[in-house]
């Protein structure tokens, strides 16, 4: 009883020591970009952190009452501003869907944090 009892300390100290370092490590590479708040590198779906942006299909309506595809214009705008460069991002959680949540950056510009500033999202 007492050899199980270290095992399970053992193996939860362990657990704590490599689970920081695992979610730590940076997801880095060519992103597609999915929706306003989501990319895709090497096959990781990534939830940008601390912001919602529209769904790629969703409407919105201008000053005017115009509808308009938001969600499409956020996308589009997350796609031209990162372009063909590879990004860094920073994994802070694991959403509900099983997405990483992160913080995502071109060179040293925070890409969450643009996409609020320029209006194409909110932060939460």
């Amino acid at each position: 009883m007492r050899y199980r009892s270290q095992m399970r300390h053992a193996l939860a100290a362990l657990m704590l020591l490599t689970g920081p370092t695992l979610a730590a490590e940076p997801i880095v590479g060519r992103a597609s970009v999915t929706d306003g708040d989501t990319v895709v590198i090497r096959g990781t779906r990534i939830r940008l952190h601390g912001i919602d942006a529209p769904e790629s299909a969703q409407l919105c309506q201008d000053a005017a009452g115009k509808s308009y595809r938001c969600g499409q214009v956020a996308a589009f705008a997350l796609a031209d501003r990162i372009g063909e460069a590879n990004i860094s991002c920073e994994p802070r959680d694991t959403d509900q869907y099983g997405r990483t949540v992160a913080v995502c950056r071109k060179g040293e510009e925070d890409l969450n944090a643009w996409m609020v500033s320029q209006g194409y999202a909110t932060a939460y």
